[in-house]
């Protein structure tokens, strides 16, 4: 959820399987391509059997937060169903998207297998399906987000604050990393630290959230940046919907790949948290919160919904723009 004053929410499990009502009165902005008809948006409301989870919001704060994997938030699923997302006349990134990682804490030997199942995540990201969701959010000029990401670059931090983050500490992180030039002021880049089981993010790491994004101009540049935790030894059960088989026998990895999947796509969309999210502040990845869709069977046995590369995924859906909104897995 974006920044707001506003309580964290419960979102309901959505796709576009079926129409729900439609909205008079209620407008898209600047729309996504494809013949908008003012004044009506229509949002699928077909609901999944999977339990679903808000935002977390800390009120005054310029951070957008993944809520963890609880119910019982303030606003009824009913309501969050009908509601559509509109644009608010800011950026969104149009130009390919240069992601780096930051691996922060202990990350010494580079065949850990966390490592590994996020890296060839997001190498493999760009241009898939999932990600062209994306495509449904344009600017003001009507061009969309881009399909293009790549992974451009990588950097370990090995403890450089210690074992306890602030948020402040996360741009510090980043801050650090491009004034000693291991990554470069990019303003087509997000910047995501991914932290170690061991370190802790003090603001409310598995007991109020899952991950956040935000942006802050560094090196006098525009930078987005992401903070994405291992819960594995921290509250695994707030962040992973499977915690003793995953797709990639890493329930602790697997979970901070839907977390990734979130943070990137808000931040390709709403990067500087001006841009695209519905009335109670809800981003596109909020309203489809810890929702996954048509789902199969890994070769393990646990439970995925997209295959990208060699690998399996459970990844949290994706929401639609446009004349017809819902989650999606595919664009």
């Amino acid at each position: 959820m974006r920044r707001t004053n506003l309580a964290a929410i419960a979102l309901t499990a959505c796709g576009l399987v079926a129409v729900g009502a439609t909205i008079p009165g209620s407008s898209l902005g600047a729309a996504p391509a494809g013949p908008a008809t003012p004044g009506s948006v229509t949002v699928a409301t077909a609901t999944t059997t999977t339990t679903a989870a808000g935002a977390a919001s800390v009120p005054g704060d310029d951070i957008e937060r993944m809520g963890i994997r609880v119910t019982g938030r303030a606003k009824t699923a009913a309501v969050t169903k009908v509601t559509p997302i509109t644009y608010h006349n800011g950026p969104v990134m149009t130009a390919p998207v240069n992601v780096y990682l930051v691996w922060y804490g202990n990350w010494a030997t580079n065949v850990s297998t966390t490592k590994q199942i996020l890296t060839d995540f997001t190498t493999v990201l760009g241009g898939t399906p999932y990600w062209n969701i994306n495509a449904s959010y344009t600017n003001a000029a009507k061009v969309a987000a881009s399909s293009t990401v790549t992974l451009q670059g990588s950097t370990v931090d090995a403890y450089s604050l210690g074992k306890t983050l602030s948020d402040a500490g996360v741009k510090s992180v980043v801050s650090s990393a491009i004034a000693a030039s291991k990554l470069p002021a990019d303003i087509n880049g997000i910047y995501v630290v991914i932290s170690s089981s061991d370190v802790k993010e003090s603001s409310g790491f598995v007991t109020k959230y899952c991950g956040w994004h935000t942006r802050a101009t560094i090196a006098a540049t525009d930078i987005k940046f992401a903070f994405v935790g291992d819960p594995t030894t921290q509250g695994l059960s707030s962040c992973a919907s499977q915690t003793t088989t995953s797709p990639n026998a890493n329930p602790g990895a697997d979970a901070m790949v839907s977390v990734l999947a979130h943070e990137l796509a808000e931040a390709a969309t709403d990067p500087d948290l001006n841009a695209w999210y519905d009335a109670a502040g809800s981003e596109n990845a909020d309203k489809c919160a810890w929702t996954y869709g048509t789902t199969y069977k890994s070769g393990n046995g646990a439970t995925a919904n997209v295959k990208l590369g060699a690998r399996d995924y459970l990844v949290q859906q994706n929401w639609k723009a446009g004349i017809t909104q819902g989650c999606s897995l595919t664009a």
